[in-house]
């Protein structure tokens, strides 16, 4: 079994992060380190990353976000809505050779948990490379796109699929 940590992200992961980002996206327009480091700056709380022997082999990106107007691909900066409805997951990117090791889920589990620490009964992301069957599996769903969604796509490539879940939690 492979035994991989997950933590928070930190501002000096940012050149292994920019690696794993490469090996992962393939003819796609990567996101700067500008554009990474803002996103981790507006929520720290809500970036981690996963580590093999001290190499980082995966990261998961996400922000308090208005589910109607995802943020624009490679944005220089980053600021979170007053008012998010969401939970936004902007990227997980595992490593080639780390696939299959269980990481991706494990990273996908510290985002639920962070959704439900922060109460947000709603989650959302940009499927690109064709990953939307991927990220149903974990219950997300398609849905239709307004004008709003539709513009904030164009940044992303033509492929892109705007998906969500609903999350319901129990009454206290």
């Amino acid at each position: 079994m492979t035994e991989f940590i997950v933590r928070p992200m930190q501002p000096e992961d940012m050149d292994e992060i920019l690696l794993v980002q490469a090996a992962c996206y393939i003819g796609d327009i990567p996101e700067s380190a500008i554009s990474l480091h803002a996103k981790l700056n507006a929520s720290p709380l809500s970036c981690f990353v996963a580590t093999l022997n001290d190499e980082l082999i995966a990261y998961l990106i996400s922000l308090p976000w208005i589910s109607s107007a995802p943020p624009a691909l490679n944005a220089q900066v980053c600021e979170i809505p007053s008012q998010p409805d969401c939970l936004y997951l902007h990227d997980l990117s595992v490593h080639p050779y780390a696939r299959g090791t269980g990481v991706a889920s494990a990273l996908i589990d510290c985002f639920f948990a962070r959704c439900a620490q922060w109460q947000r009964r709603r989650t959302c992301l940009v499927a690109v490379q064709n990953s939307a069957p991927y990220w149903r599996r974990f219950g997300f769903q398609t849905v239709p796109l307004t004008p709003i969604l539709q513009s904030k796509l164009a940044s992303y490539p033509d492929e892109a699929e705007f998906l969500v879940r609903e999350i319901w939690t129990q009454s206290s």
